[in-house]
């Protein structure tokens, strides 16, 4: 219930990812947004509205963290809200897929693949459609890939949005997780 209310919240916001670490006394709320200014607020204002909130849902003393993610490109949520919101919009789909495959390709992604499911600029016959740019190695388990997605609410009817980034291997070594591109 906290995730859907910070999402219904801060939809504006651009947020990817929600993180909840709940301790006996307190709940440690961590919010990855690609605009941080927006969900802190002029002098940290929206930031204790919004814990204020939260400690009402929760009956406990909350805390929120505000992390910003430095390419927004490469995170599959906000990738599908953007394409979502873009669709919504009635941006034809096809531009919207091109434009957010090239955008995380440049961003460094090593491959993207989205797909789209609906009835597409308003068709009657709904379909799949989907673009891909770069290698998806789903099946191989050291692969990082970050999968999302989000509907579009047309005039029309809902359209799925499915994306998948594939940021590199993850090589396991002594020190940790360390990522390498040499497949």
């Amino acid at each position: 219930t906290i995730r859907r209310y910070m999402h219904q919240r801060l939809g504006h916001a651009s947020i990817s990812e929600v993180e909840i670490e709940r301790k006996p006394s307190k709940v440690i709320v961590t919010v990855h947004t690609a605009r941080p200014g927006v969900v802190i607020g002029k002098g940290g204002t929206e930031v204790d509205k919004l814990r204020d909130e939260i400690g009402k849902l929760t009956k406990s003393e909350v805390a929120i963290n505000v992390e910003e993610v430095k390419r927004p490109e490469m995170e599959a949520q906000l990738v599908a809200d953007s394409i979502a919101h873009q669709l919504m919009q009635r941006v034809s789909f096809r531009r919207a897929l091109k434009r957010s495959v090239q955008g995380a390709m440049r961003a460094g992604a090593e491959g993207i693949k989205v797909q789209v499911a609906g009835r597409l600029n308003g068709a009657e016959i709904a379909r799949t459609e989907g673009y891909k740019e770069g290698r998806i190695p789903l099946q191989t388990l050291r692969a990082d890939i970050d999968y999302a997605q989000s509907t579009a609410r047309t005039t029309f009817g809902t359209i799925g949005v499915k994306v998948w980034v594939f940021k590199g291997e993850v090589v396991e070594n002594r020190r940790g997780r360390t990522y390498s591109s040499d497949a």
